[in-house]
């Protein structure tokens, strides 16, 4: 489909100014007219258009094409606008073939003659590759043009040329005129999508259209006729469709574009595609190649090409997308070899190490020790800036170097442990062949690859690379990973099976750090020998946080101290190792650090952190790379923290959502189900919550975990057994929770077990209830002491003991202030509040100002306003004491007072509690 003559539409008022010229000069008066215009802007249309019209008026038209491969033949031009020409006498065309240069101008004094009887247009493409004598010709020609009725029309690519034939301004009467072609707008892309497919398109769709061929009007007009041909629709679905064949298109024309330029520019043009604008012209020439410098007219070459234009730096590529259809023109050993050139160029040059970097990827080895220097600096940057994909991919060219068996491996450490983020499996299998390498890596990097694989969980590879590397360790080495290997559990029976009579046996009390990790944890996992698993896990922290430090031991002994009840200690130690797993850029182990720590925070109680990390172990590696075999760990977290959150919706929906592959074979599925169960006991489906929490046993029991301090599903499951009136399988339950629990002799298991146990208690149920909270009260298991003092307060209260209530929700009030808890035990609190005749539930305070003080000071403000001290709201806060002090002076500076007896009475008013209370 044609508009005004021309395929597309958008070139209106040119072709007006155009046939004003052939208008003027069949009335005799002549015209110089060039266009100009990126490649494919329309100049050729336009100029075919022209000639055309002037035909049809009854002109005489001659027509030529300068090209590049004639630019140097003397008169290729003329002789072509010659030979159509009527008239021509022997000595012109003699004139034309002598190859020396003469003063004679062929054929110019005919072409003027046989104007005077017919209007002659003088039509032009591509003047920028005139050759001299060519040139020459055109210039006396327009010097002869006032009078005549001889108009020329020329058109040009990629630059202005005005004074092209020869001087400038033009001489005379005679008018010149320079129409330059501009890129498409939206407006004109609009116009052509409708007019080539036949209904208007999609604004997406040509936005889009518009972007994708950078307002090239041909470009652009070529695709739409292919687009439409194949029966596509110009909607927003089918954009990709029309960017395949638009760079398709241009992808022919970088092809064509280059075949006719000097093997000189061409080397420019690749260089171009290779370093942009990164390297200033004297350094591109230099990547190009010797001759690059000197050659004659090779940026006006460059730009009528269309590839190449003049920029701020020297010269850069029109259109950015070309860069990969000229690479491709390369074979992979040009493009490897150009790449480490401009990488060694850019490097000279001190560029930024994100650029080099960029170069080094495409680049074949150089064995330069700066290689490595600057793909490791911009892995970290990329990390930084959360670009894992960019990171991996410099670590993965670093690999590609010359490298000593250390580097290598201390590479390998480094890529594994972040391709954990895209390529998890691939992370694992790179671990394990560090581990088989035997000799070709250091023991130390070798025991590092199974700490770091196992650590993420990969057994099922890893677990079989320790065995055959066992075969041929000896000392140290032979003992971290026999350590190592017992601190995982077999990714199926045969594992067991095949593997376990290669390891040899745990002693009693080793001394390596992994081995005593792993015994450790054995006795925890029993449910027996807390001293001795407390001294051994504190021995797997020997050694200086750092590289050489193993993390698995690490991650272990910690989640033993929660079960041995030194929260404290656990806290301390879990925030250390997460320091240096973040130095460390070990995603996997760092984000399952958080989740023990939420686990950490929620047993003592402060949901807000409880909360920010099993978020930010969401961040740390997003839920979908987590391995099947800690997956269901965190998921489970993730239900309980939601439940005493107090959002039951968000519970449910994760105790919903579908298990990943595979986490059903692992241990700690357990924890799913665990949470699952408390989720269907929230809910009143009781059938369903036993047979969860029998799940969760069954599948600990089956793996040799007897202690209760992993998780309480035996009184849990006592209390459903109570709910449904099985209360013979409930005592049975609690007794037996109570009997491990002593053989463990954490206090806080213990005060769990006597919990349950009071709760299902048919008779004494008072006198359990204080059994379990003084065995709590030392503890940091905040939580569940909170929940033992609702249940005693409850039974006071039940009994009519009022004076031996109060003081457990004075306690109770205390704890809601220093934590935020689930909304279902703060109401509790307030329920128990109501029936002492207290109010428990911060009312309207008579000071206005109140409302004014952030949390952390209304906590502190409130805490001291009830009388403790600073020291012990400091322990309760877990803050410095100089942090209480800034508090507090906050809060009196806010509240307009001047020390605690009047916080102390402002208190009492605002929280609704009596001095006896507090």
């Amino acid at each position: 489909m044609q508009l005004n003559g021309l395929p597309f539409p958008g070139r209106e008022r040119e072709q007006a100014v155009l046939a004003s010229v052939v208008t003027d000069l069949a009335a005799g008066r002549p015209a110089v007219v060039t266009v100009s215009g990126r490649p494919g802007f329309g100049q050729g249309p336009l100029l075919r258009w022209t000639a055309e019209l002037a035909e049809e008026r009854g002109l005489r038209v001659l027509r030529a094409q300068a090209t590049l491969g004639e630019s140097r033949l003397r008169y290729g031009v003329v002789e072509q606008l010659l030979t159509t020409m009527d008239g021509l006498t022997d000595s012109s065309l003699g004139a034309l073939a002598v190859p020396e240069r003469d003063d004679r101008l062929p054929g110019l004094a005919e072409l003027l003659r046989g104007a005077r009887d017919r209007p002659t247009l003088v039509v032009v493409d591509e003047v920028e590759w005139l050759d001299p004598d060519s040139r020459r010709w055109f210039g006396a020609l327009v010097r002869r043009l006032p009078g005549m009725p001889v108009s020329l029309l020329a058109s040009s690519s990629g630059v202005s040329h005005w004074g092209w034939c020869g001087g400038f301004p033009f001489p005379g009467p005679v008018p010149s005129r320079q129409l330059a072609l501009s890129a498409f707008t939206l407006r004109d892309v609009t116009t052509l999508v409708t007019t080539v497919c036949g209904t208007p398109g999609q604004e997406p769709f040509n936005a889009a259209a518009c972007e994708i061929s950078a307002g090239n009007p041909m470009v652009l007009h070529e695709a739409l006729r292919q687009f439409t041909a194949r029966g596509f629709a110009p909607v927003a679905e089918q954009v990709p469709e029309l960017r395949a064949l638009i760079e398709a298109i241009c992808g022919e024309y970088v092809a064509r574009a280059l075949s006719g330029l000097s093997d000189t520019a061409v080397a420019v043009v690749r260089a171009l595609a290779v370093c942009g604008e990164l390297l200033d012209l004297p350094q591109l020439y230099a990547l190009a190649g010797p001759r690059a410098a000197s050659e004659p007219g090779l940026g006006a070459a460059l730009e009528a090409s269309g590839l190449a234009t003049a920029s701020d730096t020297g010269l850069r590529l029109c259109c950015p997308e070309a860069r990969k259809w000229i690479l491709e023109e390369m074979t992979a050993a040009e493009r490897a070899e150009l790449h480490a050139r401009a990488a060694e160029l850019a490097h000279r040059a001190a560029l930024p190490d994100e650029d080099i970097a960029r170069l080094l990827l495409d680049a074949r080895p150089l064995g330069e020790p700066w290689v490595i220097h600057v793909l490791r600096r911009t892995c970290a940057a990329a990390l930084r800036a959360g670009h894992p994909d960019r990171a991996i991919a410099c670590l993965s060219r670093a690999l590609e170097e010359p490298l000593d068996p250390a580097e290598r491996a201390q590479l390998g450490l480094e890529l594994a442990a972040i391709e954990v983020l895209t390529a998890p499996e691939a992370s694992d299998r790179r671990l394990a062949e560090i581990v088989r390498s035997g000799g070709d890596a250091p023991a130390r990097a070798r025991v590092r690859a199974a700490d770091l694989g196992l650590t993420r969980g990969g057994v099922a590879g890893l677990r079989s690379a320790v065995a055959d590397a066992l075969a041929t360790a000896h000392g140290a080495e032979r003992e971290a990973l026999a350590g190592l290997f017992r601190l995982t559990e077999p990714g199926s029976p045969d594992d067991v099976d095949l593997l376990l009579p290669e390891i040899p046996p745990l002693p009693d009390r080793p001394t390596d750090p992994a081995q005593a990790a792993a015994r450790a944890r054995q006795l925890a996992l029993h449910g027996e020998g807390l001293p001795t698993a407390r001294a051994l896990a504190r021995l797997a922290f020997t050694g200086e946080p750092g590289s050489d430090v193993l993390i698995l031991p690490r991650i272990t002994a910690g989640r033993i101290l929660l079960l041995t009840d030194d929260l404290d200690e656990a806290e301390t130690r879990l925030d250390a190792l997460h320091v240096d797993l973040r130095r460390r850029n070990a995603r996997a182990a760092a984000a399952l650090v958080l989740a023990v720590r939420g686990e950490l925070n929620l047993r003592q109680g402060r949901l807000d952190a409880a909360e920010r990390d099993v978020a930010a172990a969401g961040r740390a590696l997003p839920h979908a790379h987590w391995h099947p075999n800690h997956v269901s760990y965190l998921m489970g977290l993730r239900i309980t923290v939601a439940l005493d959150g107090g959002r039951l919706d968000d519970a449910r929906e994760l105790a919903d959502a579908p298990t990943p592959p595979g986490a059903q074979d692992s241990v700690s599925y357990g924890h799913l189900l665990f949470a699952r169960a408390l989720v269907a006991f929230r809910d009143g489906r009781l059938p369903e919550a036993l047979e969860l929490f029998r799940g969760c046993g069954r599948r600990l029991l089956r793996h040799d975990r007897a202690n209760p301090a992993l998780m309480p599903w035996r009184s849990m499951a006592a209390q459903v057994c109570h709910a449904l009136g099985d209360h013979e399988e409930a005592q049975r339950l609690s007794q037996e929770e109570i009997a491990l629990a002593r053989r463990w002799g954490a206090a806080g298991t213990l005060g769990v077990a006597l919990l349950g146990a009071g709760r299902v208690a048919r008779e004494a149920r008072a006198h359990r209830l204080r059994e379990a909270v003084h065995s709590l009260r030392p503890t940091a298991a905040r939580l569940a002491y909170a929940g033992a003092l609702i249940d005693l307060a409850t039974a006071e209260l039940d009994a009519g003991d009022r004076q031996a209530a109060a003081p457990l929700v004075a306690e109770l009030f205390t704890f809601t202030t220093t934590h935020r808890p689930s909304s279902r035990l703060a109401g509790r609190v307030r329920h128990l509040a109501e029936r002492l005749g207290q109010s428990a539930a911060p009312g309207p305070g008579p000071q206005p100002a109140w409302a004014t003080l952030t949390e952390p000071e209304r906590r502190t403000a409130t805490l001291a306003g009830l009388g403790h001290g600073n020291r012990e709201i400091a322990e309760m806060l877990s803050v410095t004491r100089r942090t209480v002090e800034l508090r507090l002076s906050g809060a009196y500076r806010k509240l307009r007072i001047g020390g605690r007896a009047e916080l102390h009475a402002l208190v009492r008013a605002t929280e609704g509690y009596g001095t006896d209370v507090a």
